[in-house]
């Protein structure tokens, strides 16, 4: 008999335990069964510092070859980059995931959003930048080298989940900035994202350093592995106006 077995479901009663108990217990276990018990632990380690301190380690990933699998765009969808007009009409709805806040930053510094449309509406997007970008938290900002693009907040709405967009805008990208002159894209995903690590592997990234930030009286402080050196990829406190 499974695991799950000897454990209630939630919104069950568990004897002498808190709802709240139950629901990371149960969270535990599923984690565990998908990642393996040493992942599961160190995921939650990482979280109960940051319940103290913040403390984030990013994983950088590069990726300078597109991949023919994802070349081929599925038939209802549209892709390109879209226009600012465009990207500015499609902030106003809370459902596309960016604010007009967001966009306005992102539009000021030249940054560009590669975009699905079908039939007039936003299936996903993924931003591009070239310049150094705010980060979470949005006090700090990400530095990379200018021979590449940096690609952040990438999004598919739940409708067009599954149909490999995120993959495919990427590599579409991917493709028109090399025959700009870059020589690839970089970005990060947090340490503890096992399931974005993995599917940045299947789409041909490749990870080449980390970056530690932790937050002390206030006071942010980060380093970057050896790796990072290549791809000038760091983290930065941002001067308070």
């Amino acid at each position: 008999m499974g695991a799950t077995d000897r454990f209630p479901v939630a919104g069950g009663n568990a004897p002498g335990r808190s709802m709240g108990e139950q629901w990371w217990v149960e969270r535990a276990i599923l984690e565990a069964r998908r990642h393996g018990l040493p992942r599961t632990l160190y995921d939650l380690t990482l979280k109960a510092v940051n319940t103290a301190v913040v403390f984030k380690i990013l994983r950088g990933v590069w990726i300078e070859r597109p991949d023919p699998a994802f070349l081929d765009c599925p038939g209802p969808y549209a892709p390109m980059f879209l226009p600012e007009k465009m990207v500015r009409d499609f902030a106003r709805d809370p459902a596309s995931g960016m604010s007009e806040r967001f966009v306005e930053e992102a539009l000021s510094k030249g940054d560009e959003c590669f975009g699905f449309l079908e039939r007039g509406t936003l299936a996903s997007y993924g931003w591009y930048s070239s310049r150094p970008t705010r980060i979470d938290p949005p006090d700090l900002r990400l530095r990379f080298s200018g021979e590449y693009v940096y690609m952040y907040k990438g999004f598919t709405h739940p409708r067009s989940r599954g149909q490999r967009l995120h993959a495919i805008g990427m590599t579409l990208a991917l493709r028109e900035y090399l025959s700009r002159g870059r020589r690839g894209l970089v970005s990060y995903v947090e340490s503890n994202n096992f399931d974005s690590l993995k599917s940045c592997r299947r789409m041909g990234y490749a990870e080449f350093g980390s970056v530690y930030v932790i937050q002390i009286s206030g006071r942010y402080l980060a380093h970057s592995s050896r790796g990072c050196r290549r791809f000038g990829f760091r983290v930065e406190p941002i001067p308070a106006a």
